[in-house]
């Protein structure tokens, strides 16, 4: 599956984020389930309304079609911003469940960008489909970059027995000396800012332009079917509450602003809540 749809950059406060589409697929069938198990609190006449509505977001047989993106941001006068790394290669930890090997390298190098000219890599979090191509036979990817994650995020990975994105990527990562742990709101650039955005993982971020008229949500929206009733909530959020306490909170500051979503599994990128 390719995208197919408009990945027109979108332009706020001169910041240019443009989306690069790394993967289109199914959920693998090692995690997938039936959409209403998948999306807790979601209704048949939602699911049914919505595949009028968002038809890229579905398979023909009705399953959840997702889209990989990552986004790049061109700061004026400032950093070079890669947001998310996308699935990564053939034996990335995404293999056993997401469609590699990912093709963001040709979608950067298709919006005029090279991995050498990427200043700051953020890492929303540290799930397979975000970090997967962080690092590249046990070498960061980006290789003049610093990458950016919360503390507590890398600090939950850590903690976790025999994880596969800790080895793969966490580790060498640390290991060239090329990882910001960071704690709480950092300021990247001028109008972006790095924003906690817990309950999906721990340390949970997002990227925040100009005061939330445009957010790179991360995984605090998974679906259109979150957009549409923001309470249902995630079969693999780590803590499903706080995400659904973190998703309401940050549409309304969009909301308030008239701000646009830059959500990497929709079909199309930028959505207004």
């Amino acid at each position: 599956m390719r995208c197919m749809h408009d990945i027109s950059a979108r332009s706020v406060a001169g910041v240019e984020v443009v989306p690069l589409c790394d993967a289109v697929g199914p959920m693998g069938e090692s995690l997938r389930r039936p959409l209403d198990e998948t999306f807790p609190g979601s209704s048949p006449e939602l699911w049914e309304r919505l595949r009028d509505e968002e038809p890229g977001a579905f398979g023909a047989g009705g399953e959840w079609v997702l889209h990989f993106h990552c986004f790049l941001l061109r700061v004026p006068a400032g950093p070079t911003v890669l947001v998310d790394t996308g699935i990564g290669g053939t034996h990335s930890a995404a293999a056993g469940w997401a469609p590699v090997p990912g093709r963001l390298v040709d979608a950067l190098s298709a919006a005029g960008a090279a991995p050498a000219d990427v200043d700051v890599v953020v890492l929303t979090h540290l799930h397979s489909d975000h970090a997967g191509g962080a690092v590249a036979e046990g070498q960061p990817t980006f290789p003049n970059a610093r990458y950016v994650l919360q503390r507590q995020e890398m600090d939950w990975l850590l903690g976790a027995p025999d994880n596969p994105v800790a080895e793969q990527t966490l580790l060498p990562l640390l290991e060239a000396g090329c990882l910001d742990a960071v704690d709480g709101r950092t300021r990247l650039a001028e109008a972006v800012e790095l924003f906690p955005t817990p309950g999906h993982t721990p340390g949970h971020q997002s990227v925040v332009i100009d005061d939330h008229r445009l957010v790179v949500t991360g995984d605090v929206v998974l679906h259109p079917v979150q957009l549409a009733d923001e309470t249902v909530t995630y079969l693999y959020d780590e803590d499903a509450a706080t995400a659904a306490v973190t998703r309401s909170a940050l549409l309304e500051r969009i909301r308030t602003r008239d701000g646009l979503v830059a959500a990497p599994h929709l079909p199309s990128p930028f959505a207004r809540p």
